[in-house]
């Protein structure tokens, strides 16, 4: 009989989606391209959600027009543009848009010139836009470059990494789990207390 209670509470501790109140995102790989009118990101392979690992999806974005500085040296861009995280419904996340925002101030280009004499890039900024369940939601991203060699930034490069976090209320990239109503509960107790009756009963006449 006690293992039969222990088969019921297993049983009755069905799968429930995990929740939380911030996501981090992490991508690779992709290319970075643009100008003054402003930097794309396309091809960058979304590899963590939170604590799921593996090939999820993809990240895009593109920002505003560069406002000051230079694509060269570095400086900022003008709020706007788009950011994008999208699901590919493997490795358990969910298929399809899972963000889709813009950038709710200025992106910061910066360029670092190591001692070498080689350079890097980072883009970073901060967002705003709508959960795939319709809640909006804040997020920042900081997207890192490879490094581009004794040349400045022509107009393209790699990106070798990026992230990205989003924070929302009850946040979560795994599809929904149905969790049954207290009447299927119920229900479902009773037909296994019946089955445990039946098996004592033959235990007994064993």
């Amino acid at each position: 009989m006690k293992r039969i209670f222990l088969l019921m509470l297993l049983t009755l501790a069905l799968p429930i989606a995990t929740f939380a109140n911030s996501i981090d995102f992490t991508d690779v790989g992709g290319t970075l391209s643009g100008g003054n009118s402003g930097l794309s990101l396309s091809g960058s392979t979304l590899v963590e959600a939170g604590n799921l690992v593996g090939t999820l999806g993809t990240v895009t974005l593109s920002t505003g027009a560069l406002s000051n500085g230079s694509i060269t040296m570095g400086g900022t861009f003008a709020a706007g543009g788009s950011f994008v995280i999208t699901g590919n419904g493997a490795d358990g996340i969910d298929k399809g848009t899972i963000f889709n925002g813009t950038f709710s101030g200025p992106e910061t280009w910066s360029e670092l010139t190591l001692s070498n004499g080689t350079h890097e890039y980072t883009l970073s900024g901060s967002m705003t836009g709508t959960w795939f369940t319709g809640q909006k939601v804040d997020g920042a991203t900081v997207q890192l470059t490879i490094n581009t060699g004794t040349g400045l930034f022509n107009g393209s490069t790699m990106i070798s990494s990026g992230d990205t976090n989003i924070a929302g209320h009850n946040l979560r990239v795994t599809p929904t789990t149905t969790t049954p109503e207290p009447g299927s509960l119920i229900l479902f107790g009773t037909g296994l207390a019946g089955i445990a009756s039946v098996l004592r009963r033959k235990y007994f006449r064993a």
